[in-house]
């Protein structure tokens, strides 16, 4: 049969693509890995740090964006910090629901470098818990945070970035 060869390369290539779909998880983590991108940091609250390491500075810089048509403006009060490693900060951040409905946002941090995000400990964040914001309401949150004293030395800089969603569809739709 004349077909025969074109369906063997078809099902082979069906069979290459859903290979490929399948690893394509472990790969972009290893990408991730190599180039530092798409650090995420744990969601735990952290314990507090006990040593301070006081001849090392590091900067801390500050991104907030919400998700493409989420009502949500957010801001650090801070663009960015010089902190030490081990030593406590305080960060506040200002979110306002533009809409006149009320919503519920959800913050999803990364940090850049990624090797850097398992260096960064939240000891208190708004990206813990869902946080509902009525019509037109504007709230602050804290952020407590420090940089591990095992930060490695090539380190000297790192952003916390923090996406923001509205949830409030899908809180509404796993309550029915």
């Amino acid at each position: 049969m004349i077909h025969a060869p074109l369906l063997k390369r078809l099902v082979l290539i069906c069979i290459g693509m859903f290979a490929f779909a399948f690893a394509l998880v472990p790969l972009y983590d290893v990408f991730c890995d190599v180039t530092g991108l798409n650090g995420k940091p744990s969601l735990e609250q952290a314990e507090q740090s006990t040593q301070i390491v006081q001849n090392r500075d590091v900067g801390v810089s500050f991104t907030t964006h919400a998700q493409s048509g989420a009502p949500f403006e957010v801001k650090s009060k801070e663009y960015s910090v010089v902190v030490k490693p081990g030593a406590m900060r305080e960060v506040m951040f200002s979110a306002k629901n533009n809409s006149n409905l009320d919503k519920v946002m959800q913050a999803v941090p990364s940090v850049s470098p990624g090797k850097a995000a398992k260096y960064l400990h939240k000891i208190a964040c708004f990206c813990f818990d869902q946080q509902p914001l009525k019509a037109g309401e504007e709230l602050e949150f804290k952020l407590l945070f420090y940089v591990d004293t095992a930060l490695p030395s090539d380190i000297e800089e790192l952003t916390l970035s923090y996406t923001v969603f509205d949830i409030s569809e899908q809180l509404v739709a796993s309550n029915n």
